[in-house]
């Protein structure tokens, strides 16, 4: 028997946008596949302690053991035990990892330079490093670092020697080729946690999230066209915001065990930057803008962790935590007359939290691998062909 349309509406409508929709999955894809890969000479990243590769550790006090020894088998002025998500992106280019701006011995910058540092904000704050560790070297000052850089270097290999010494700097031609890549806006959240209420912070967030849409355009007008922006992670999920808590009320927490408001509020912040991009892209014509949904990557991961085989996502593995008494991974403090040493679990690869504010190598490298090959992009692009425009 033969149907028409008229009494199979609806049937017919679900056949035609299903082959539609496979059609343009099919487009999708294939399209991802004919684009030929970029050419990044170089990584140029601004950000906190979620990338910082050594800055604050050049600028103040080193980070110690047991940091990086997972890895790099000595401290790294990294916050992990190992890599972070920067440096799985730099592998990912099969570039070097990246150098410390802020760090004079030893640096090689000719695949790029970090300007990240921990405990930096978008927004400057009037609060010294030594009250609650937030950094001076907020974004602004960052990309005037970069400036300064960038002029610097031009100047250092014109001036150079030796092709030794050019070798260590950048080529002029590469800035406008590099990958610029932004990790911040954490610190800006946690500081308003702590300063302000939760109508005083939304009504910040326009103004934080307009200093990094400034920044990216102050990196466009310098020539910087291919721009690789994570957005903030899942806050209330670390840790170390349950560590003074000791009955929280009902609805506190969400069926994971995060602080339920604190994630609430770094969903606005994302819904808020997501639409800054998208305005971005509308702005700077010429300019390939990615934006990079770290939190559901971080967040799937909390969610999985039983069945991936995980300690408790909110077990932290470098540290001194029990009956609320706390020692920082890597330091010594004396409790009830006996000296404690933060020491690191036997296993980091089955944590996802390092010391209760950052994330474990093994973490970071899977929120990499969930967000280099455009599954959780805006636009859906991987890494690699980042620098094409959609």
């Amino acid at each position: 028997m033969i149907y028409s349309c008229d009494r199979l509406k609806m049937e017919c409508l679900r056949a035609f946008f299903g082959g539609f929709l496979l059609l343009w999955l099919w487009g999708l894809t294939a399209s991802a596949d004919t684009l030929p890969p970029c050419e990044f000479p170089a990584i140029y990243n601004f950000g906190d302690s979620n990338s910082d590769t050594g800055g604050i550790s050049a600028a103040f006090e080193p980070i110690r053991a047991p940091y990086g020894e997972g890895f790099f088998h000595k401290p790294a002025g990294r916050d992990s035990d190992g890599r972070l998500i920067i440096d799985f992106i730099a592998e990912r280019l099969k570039l070097p990892y990246l150098s410390a701006y802020l760090n004079s011995l030893g640096p090689d910058f000719r695949h790029g330079a970090n300007f990240a540092t921990g405990g930096s904000t978008i927004r400057r704050q009037n609060e010294t490093i030594f009250q609650y560790g937030i950094s001076p070297f907020s974004l602004d000052m960052q990309i005037v670092q970069f400036t300064q850089f960038k002029a610097r270097t031009k100047d250092l290999y014109d001036e150079a020697k030796s092709e030794t010494d050019r070798n260590k700097l950048p080529r002029s031609g590469d800035f406008a080729k590099a990958l610029y890549t932004f990790d911040i806006g954490q610190n800006d959240l946690s500081v308003g946690f702590r300063t302000m209420n939760s109508d005083q912070l939304l009504a910040a967030m326009p103004d934080i999230i307009s200093q990094l849409a400034s920044a990216v355009t102050n990196i466009y007008q310098q020539g910087g066209r291919t721009f690789w922006i994570h957005n903030t992670g899942p806050i209330g999920c670390l840790p170390v915001n349950l560590f003074y808590i000791k009955n929280p009320p009902a609805g506190y927490l969400d069926q994971y065990g995060c602080v339920k408001t604190q994630n609430d509020m770094a969903i606005e912040f994302n819904k808020q930057l997501k639409e800054r991009v998208v305005k971005l892209r509308s702005e700077l014509p010429e300019a390939a803008i990615i934006y990079v949904d770290v939190y559901a990557a971080k967040y799937d991961l909390i969610s999985k962790v039983k069945d991936l085989g995980y300690a408790d996502a909110l077990k932290v593995c470098c540290g001194y935590h029990e009956n609320y008494d706390h020692v920082w991974c890597g330091n010594r403090a004396n409790i009830n007359n006996t000296e404690v040493y933060g020491a690191s679990c036997k296993d980091p690869s089955k944590y996802v939290s390092w010391d209760g504010v950052h994330y474990t190598q093994a973490a970071n490298q899977w929120a990499a691998n969930h967000t280099h090959y455009g599954g959780l992009t805006d636009p859906p692009v991987p890494l690699v062909q980042a620098c094409h425009r959609k």
